[in-house]
């Protein structure tokens, strides 16, 4: 007697269900992933305005702008007496370091480094979430750098941080784009501690909707420019103040910088 194996295959129409299964599977991560960007590209506007609330409250209340404040230490103890030194002395609690009162948040050793004791002195205010150390990561009374959640605070965006440091006005300079900043407030990579927030974080596209919403949708002029150095790595069409986002690119080439008001 002859045995035979039943053999089976799927059907064209069974086939066609995986299919588009498979289809929907993938267009509901690839729909959520976009999702989930958009929320964090939300998110960079919203944390803006709370920074510069939150600063604004700080001198309504201390009469100096953090960082700056030149009376700190009575409010909150001292780290160490010579601002030179308290620019590399970590804080692990809310004694803190004096700045200099001259309205501007600078990272001279002179002036304790107030681009990081700006945050720690918004976090002992409690005008925002967060512990800082006030020092840079780099070991340099005069350092920049900036890691996320330490000594700057991290952004939702992927490897987004903030920094603040005074800028002034800048005609001719290799980094920015001609015009006056203040006390500007810079969004993008710090690169964990190798430099500030001043490295790509978006892409020229993300950069352009951002900027459309909150200011000009320019990359060089208005309230909300962008690094003029990173028209190497693609975020401009040229380092004029006539350059345009690189729209078509989706490197994430661009850092946001916010002239103060």
């Amino acid at each position: 007697m002859y045995h035979y194996l039943r053999q089976s295959a799927f059907s064209l129409v069974e086939l066609s269900v995986v299919l588009v299964i498979l289809g929907l599977l993938t267009g509901g991560i690839l729909g959520g992933q976009a999702l989930i960007r958009a929320a964090e590209l939300r998110s960079v506007s919203t944390e803006y305005s709370r920074y510069v609330a939150a600063a604004q409250s700080f001198r309504d209340k201390y009469f100096a702008l953090p960082g700056d404040m030149p009376n700190a230490t009575l409010f909150w103890g001292v780290q160490h007496a010579t601002p030179s030194t308290c620019a590399t002395q970590a804080s692990i609690d809310q004694r803190t370091c004096d700045g200099n009162g001259n309205g501007r948040i600078e990272y001279t050793a002179v002036s304790s480094n107030e681009m990081f004791r700006y945050w720690q002195h918004l976090a002992n205010a409690g005008l925002i979430e967060g512990t800082y150390s006030g020092v840079s990561a780099i070991p340099s009374p005069a350092g920049f750098g900036c890691i996320p959640g330490t000594n700057c605070p991290l952004s939702r965006v992927s490897n987004g941080s903030w920094s603040s440091y005074f800028l002034g006005t800048q005609i001719g300079h290799g980094q920015w784009f001609d015009g006056t900043y203040g006390n500007a407030i810079f969004f993008g990579n710090s690169r964990n501690g190798v430099t500030y927030s001043a490295s790509g974080a978006i892409t020229p596209e993300e950069a352009w909707n951002l900027d459309t919403k909150m200011d000009d949708g320019r990359p060089t002029i208005g309230n909300v420019v962008v690094w003029k150095n990173l028209v190497n790595n693609g975020c401009t069409t040229n380092d004029t103040n006539a350059a345009d986002f690189v729209l078509a690119s989706r490197n994430t080439a661009c850092a946001l910088i916010f002239k103060s008001s």
